[in-house]
């Protein structure tokens, strides 16, 4: 099986973890993986030195018309037996690639992002053309979402992305972010590693914090990450007085450490494909409170594997969080059932079933 994957961010997200994993994956089920993405991208940076191969580009061109003929060009010179598009701009580069440049190869799609399809007439001509045989959902939440935008609803399947659990065992050490911080030893963190982007409704997490403060005073809250609403994140907690309580530590490479940090894991998010990190606080068993947003209720099953809140209910959300750090029974029980979870979400399991798909996509283009 040969495959020709195309990513085009540049920055590091949930979407490149998962191409990154699924290429090292599928490398160990004798599948012949090659990776176009822009040339300093993160995925590229990540991947460069492994087994995993990697074809930089140096532009999409206007429309991704650039993308398109070196997408087909690269199924030419070798045969691959699916071209697989792990975001939206590769999506559209790839089937620009079938009707302008003759591309044959099979399309496969990975649909991440929860929101329904453009209603435009781009949008849904590039979801039903004929080259795309494949849109792997990554929860049932975003395939129900999908669905009506398509004219052949087979066409959708849904595989849960995964996580490395590998990375939490116990030999793992928390991060020293306490003392990093200059906080006493035994302070309690809540906290989330998420990008600051807005469908992650950051101001919820906020107006949760400054409630959570008022009957728990010591504990603080941490968010892990960088993005685009920093600049406005850091205004808003300083209009609401909470500089000392609520601590912005930048991007972090090691996560299972700081996760492990964690007495609380608090995910906000209006919209979610799945939460993967939601995964990553199962497997560091760290209790999890979250929103029933997009695929997130697939993991956190309420009272089961954590608590879930509607969606903007910081009044909800609040009393869930002071609720779990007052209970130490309920954080055992959480942790206990969200660890054993976190186990059927390994990444090698996403890759098993993606290499199904591909299989099918190959067999129905050879008959």
């Amino acid at each position: 099986m040969n495959v020709l994957h195309v990513s085009t961010p540049f920055t590091w997200r949930g979407g490149e973890q998962q191409a990154a994993y699924l290429a090292a994956a599928l490398q160990q089920q004798q599948v012949n993986n090659l990776v176009l993405c822009p040339s300093r991208s993160a995925l590229a940076h990540r991947l460069h030195g492994t087994e995993v191969e990697i074809a930089p580009y140096f532009s999409r061109g206007f429309m991704g018309l650039s993308l398109a003929r070196r997408i087909a060009a690269s199924t030419r010179m070798y045969p691959f037996d699916v071209v697989h598009t792990h975001d939206a701009h590769a999506h559209t580069a790839a089937v620009l690639a079938a009707a302008l440049f003759a591309m044959e190869t099979p399309v496969v799609v990975s649909r991440r992002v929860d929101f329904p399809v453009s209603d435009s007439v781009f949008s849904r001509w590039k979801y039903n053309h004929s080259s795309v045989r494949k849109i792997i959902c990554v929860s049932h939440a975003i395939r129900e979402m999908t669905a009506p935008a398509l004219r052949d609803q087979s066409k959708l399947c849904v595989v849960h992305s995964g996580i490395d659990t590998a990375r939490y065992t116990d030999a793992v050490v928390p991060a020293d972010i306490r003392s990093e911080l200059g906080l006493s030893p035994d302070t309690r963190l809540v906290g989330n590693l998420s990008a600051l982007a807005d469908h992650k409704d950051y101001p919820t997490f906020l107006r949760v914090a400054e409630q959570v403060l008022k009957e728990l005073p010591d504990v603080r809250f941490i968010i892990a990450g960088a993005g685009p609403d920093e600049a406005t994140l850091r205004q808003q907690i300083h209009k609401m007085g909470l500089q000392e309580r609520v601590l912005l530590i930048g991007f972090r490479t090691d996560v299972p450490e700081v996760m492990k940090s964690l007495d609380l894991f608090l995910i906000t998010s209006k919209t979610e494909g799945l939460g993967t990190i939601v995964l990553e606080a199962f497997a560091g068993k760290v209790p999890v409170v979250a929103t029933a947003a997009g695929g997130i209720p697939e993991l956190v099953e309420h009272e089961v594997t954590g608590l879930l809140s509607p969606v903007g209910d910081d009044v909800s959300l609040s009393h869930a969080v002071i609720r779990v750090l007052r209970d130490a029974g309920l954080r055992e029980t959480l942790t206990a059932a969200a660890a054993r979870k976190a186990e059927s979400f390994s990444f090698r399991m996403t890759a098993i079933k993606t290499l199904d798909v591909y299989r099918e996509v190959a067999s129905n283009r050879q008959s």
